[in-house]
């Protein structure tokens, strides 16, 4: 009786291990969905006009949504970070970028993103072989997804027209239980056409790999034995390339106040997904965002992303959205942004995104 309950015990102390370890195992099965924290963007002022922003990107973050787009940093350099929390708080969402550019046709960027639950208890040895429950031995660990992202910028000889390009790693742990590395690439391109600007991202171009590795011990190896859990494997994530199509416009209503406006189109090419356009091999989610801005000053924006269409519990099919709002303030040098957004279109617990962005600047001798 006494191993009956320590074994219960332990397997529902390892609930929450147990979840997150053969998520990476399995993701092997759905290669589509690996790296997933990736897609959640950077910095308020995107977010708030729905992540319609591949062409109309010009600070550093055009280092995560389109490389080429780090041309429009001004001074000698430019930070960026970003906080957000989701899930009443128990996920935290960071960002922080640098961009500086090398000369007045090339500029360099690094950017780092981290989506992470920590303070996870690990209660794997609260009871030990005997029944005796000791509170010291629970320990804590987290849970993190990383990527670290390497940019390059360069104007073209076409007037207009700009190239970029990403290099990235990333490193995503489970505590002491799993890791993996992956290493992808990112190309993207905008071009200027009077008011227009239009652009195209490919991610993911060569198919993003994240190897994933277990260090399981003896005591964690046997629990997931008693409870007929399969143990993981080491293995192999792909993430599949998406193509980003996207076109923006300025509108002039005085010297003071103008509206920017874009629309962007993320194409997969690996079977249908829930998304507003889908076929049995190609599936296309559409973003579309506005900001009005006043004196380059004040700024109000809106969005909306994520169409999807979601079965109600009276089994009707309905399209749901996602909408976001945000504003932004830049006096000189520093801009401060905010947005209202969630993770998901069915989702109703939303977000409060909070971004800084600053310049800096060499004195003048």
């Amino acid at each position: 009786m006494k191993n009956s309950r320590v074994m219960a015990l332990r397997a529902t102390a390892l609930l929450s291990v147990l979840f997150l370890i053969r998520h990476g195992a399995t993701a092997q099965d759905a290669p589509k969905y690996s790296n997933e924290f990736l897609a959640i963007g950077v910095g308020a002022r995107a977010l708030g006009m729905g992540q319609a922003y591949t062409s109309l990107t010009n600070d550093v973050t055009a280092g995560y949504w389109n490389p080429a787009g780090l041309l429009g940093v001004r001074g000698d350099l430019q930070v960026g970070a970003m906080h957000s929390e989701y899930f009443a708080g128990i996920a935290k969402y960071d960002y922080i970028g640098l961009a500086r550019p090398i000369d007045s046709v090339s500029t360099i960027g690094l950017s780092f993103i981290r989506f992470g639950v920590d303070n996870i208890p690990n209660t794997i040895d609260l009871i030990d072989g005997n029944g005796n429950v000791n509170y010291d031995r629970i320990t804590s660990f987290s849970v993190a997804d990383m990527a670290f992202l390497i940019s390059y910028a360069r104007k073209l000889s076409i007037p207009g027209l700009r190239l970029g390009g990403n290099v990235k790693v990333i490193y995503r742990n489970v505590g002491e239980f799993a890791k993996a590395w992956g290493f992808g690439l990112d190309g993207g391109l905008q071009y200027d056409r009077g008011p227009w600007r239009l652009a195209a991202v490919a991610r993911d171009v060569t198919g993003t790999f994240n190897a994933w590795s277990y260090t399981l011990d003896q005591r964690t190896i046997e629990v997931f034995q008693q409870t007929n859990n399969e143990l993981p494997q080491n293995g192999v994530e792909v993430t599949v390339p998406r193509l980003v199509l996207s076109a923006g416009r300025e509108f002039r209503f005085s010297p003071k106040l103008g509206l920017i406006a874009g629309v962007d189109l993320e194409n997969t090419f690996d079977g249908q997904r829930n998304t507003l356009l889908a076929t049995s091999f190609w599936s296309c989610d559409p973003r579309v965002g506005v900001e009005l801005g006043y004196a380059g000053v004040v700024f109000v924006r809106a969005g909306v992303n994520n169409f999807q269409y979601i079965t109600g519990l009276d089994e009707k099919r309905e399209l749901a959205v996602q909408p976001n709002l945000g504003v932004g303030l830049k006096i000189k040098s520093v801009a401060l942004d905010y947005a209202l957004s969630r993770v998901a279109a069915s989702d109703d617990a939303y977000t409060n995104v909070f971004s800084l962005r600053f310049d800096l600047f060499k004195r003048s001798s």
